[in-house]
């Protein structure tokens, strides 16, 4: 068994936590010094270049889209009286990453949660015809749902593309009750833009067909409803209780909006050992990392760099054994491995988004992916939670390398949290990659089983702060067992004589893009 150096770990973090790096925002110095590290680190090792043009690099075309300061929202009643809506308080429009101006008017429906999940008995589609509609929805997901099943369904993303797949031309989500405050988009949301300039990757742009994505107030929401003689209340309840009620509203909606574009140029860090058999060798076992987090910025106790020695440098350093123990196997895995280190994780999981839409591998050569996001080493590991590896056969190589590093499988203590959507090996599944991500679980040495207590004190101390820097909290010996159990079930993904699928009837199986 190849043993990970916890010592080459702690090196790893300090040199890409450090202040000098300015907390590897996409875009600036200090991310680049991030992507220059990791290649030197690469070719130490051994990691042949995978990006594009037979280099480490995918290149990553941000765009930061804001929209212009005159846009306008207003709503006509049935009479044909119109209902003007303040921009941030009654509603907020997201800018188009893609088209500059845009003017669309059309009725509204409310179409629930905006699900259609047949196999689940739930489809809030399934009565209502929204083609050329803008559809009202709420962001959530029926209460008997699965948990990950209701993360997918309330992904931003996939809510839109439901929406264009029934026809409709908009979607306004709107608050879930009165003290539910509208977001603040001063400072952008962002998308991928490929070289011909269209979207190639984003969290808040599906297609062309949507001319309109908002938010809405709760109270403006009541408005429509009381137009349309309504109960609100009820119709929340119902589509809580798991029984879809979509009606078409007693109201339209007119939206003007300009959007104003940065466009910033950043990269995935790509690359590949060969594997050993002549066939297998063409698929590829993908290891990925977010490289980035978030900058400069409020200051926490006279600290403005935001390091992320947890997020997402341990997860980096722990890629960056991974690869140097593949390396120093003797006879290399069967199959080929990824190494990708990918960026603007913290703008929406967009690097990985983009990479697994537009790989630099055939995409159907990739036959999993083990994602490495913020460990969260602050305790002996002695359980894990591997989210979204009992969607597939994947469960299996991590059952096997769990008990040979003496580790207890856990199943999520927090799926309120929604972390099977919220880290890069989503990308991967909605792309029909069977992926996870290992979490610690809740064992510990005093047998009280409650570490989930102690991460949730330590998050609010340094997740996404200044705090979070290498004089925190980290326990290098479990970052060494961390990073075992990922290589391990890489490997035995690796050597396996057929690649991992998805379970039998699984949802997300059968929304794989084949």
């Amino acid at each position: 068994m190849q043993k990970a150096d916890p010592k080459a770990v702690k090196a790893h973090i300090n040199y890409l936590a450090d202040d000098k790096l300015l907390g590897r925002k996409p875009g600036t110095p200090g991310y680049q010094m991030a992507v220059d590290y990791v290649i030197e680190q690469y070719k130490k090792t051994g990691v042949a270049p995978a990006g594009e043009n037979n280099t480490y690099l995918q290149t990553v075309r941000l765009r930061q889209a804001t929209t212009g300061n005159q846009a306008s929202i207003v709503a006509t009643n049935s009479k044909g009286e119109q209902l003007p809506l303040t921009p941030g308080k009654d509603a907020v429009i997201y800018p188009n990453p893609e088209i500059k101006n845009v003017t669309v008017e059309a009725p509204l429906a409310f179409a629930g949660y905006g699900i259609s999940a047949p196999e689940l008995g739930y489809d809030d589609y399934a009565t209502i015809d929204v083609k050329g509609k803008i559809v009202v929805v709420f962001r959530g997901a029926p209460e008997g749902f699965p948990s990950t099943v209701a993360a997918y369904s309330m992904d931003q993303l996939n809510i839109l593309k439901n929406a264009a797949a029934h026809g409709a031309v908009g979607v306004i989500v709107a608050a879930p009750n009165e003290k539910s405050k509208l977001p603040n988009l001063d400072k952008g949301v962002y998308s991928v833009m490929t070289a011909d300039g269209k979207v190639g990757a984003s969290r808040t742009y599906a297609t062309d067909k949507i001319k309109l994505l908002a938010n809405l107030s709760y109270t403006t929401l009541e408005q429509f409803f009381k137009l349309s003689n309504l109960d609100l209340p009820k119709i929340q309840a119902s589509i809580r209780s798991g029984k879809p009620a979509s009606y078409p509203l007693q109201a339209s909606i007119k939206a003007s909006y300009t959007s104003v574009y940065k466009d910033i140029e950043s990269y995935n860090v790509v690359g590949k050992i060969t594997g050993s058999d002549p066939k297998l060798k063409d698929e590829y076992v993908v290891h990925s990392a977010h490289l980035d987090h978030v900058g400069v910025g409020e200051p926490i106790n006279g600290d403005s760099i935001y390091n992320g020695a947890h997020d997402n440098a341990s997860g980096v350093a722990s890629l960056l054994e991974i690869a140097r123990m593949y390396n120093h196997l003797k006879v290399k895995p069967k199959r080929s491995v990824l190494l990708v280190m990918v960026t603007a994780e913290e703008m929406g999981l967009l690097g990985s988004a983009y990479f697994a839409n537009h790989p630099t591998v055939p995409a159907a050569n990739m036959v999993a992916n083990v994602n490495t996001d913020m460990p969260t080493l602050i305790a002996p590991l002695l359980s894990v939670v591997p989210l979204g590896a009992q969607h597939s056969s994947l469960i299996k190589p991590v059952a096997e390398a769990s008990a040979y590093l003496g580790l207890t499988v856990e199943e999520d203590p927090e799926p309120d949290q929604n972390r099977f959507i919220r880290s890069d090996q989503y990308s991967f599944v909605v792309n029909g990659v069977p992926a996870l991500h290992i979490k610690y679980g809740n064992k510990t040495k005093d047998g009280k089983n409650n570490l989930d207590e102690t991460v949730k004190k330590w998050r609010e101390i340094y997740y996404h702060k200044p705090q979070d820097n290498p004089d925190g909290i980290f326990d290098y010996n479990a970052a060494k067992t961390y990073a075992q159990l990922n290589f391990l079930i890489g490997y035995l993904v690796a050597q396996q004589a057929e690649r991992p699928t998805w379970n039998k009837n699984d949802f997300f199986g059968s929304r794989a893009v084949q």
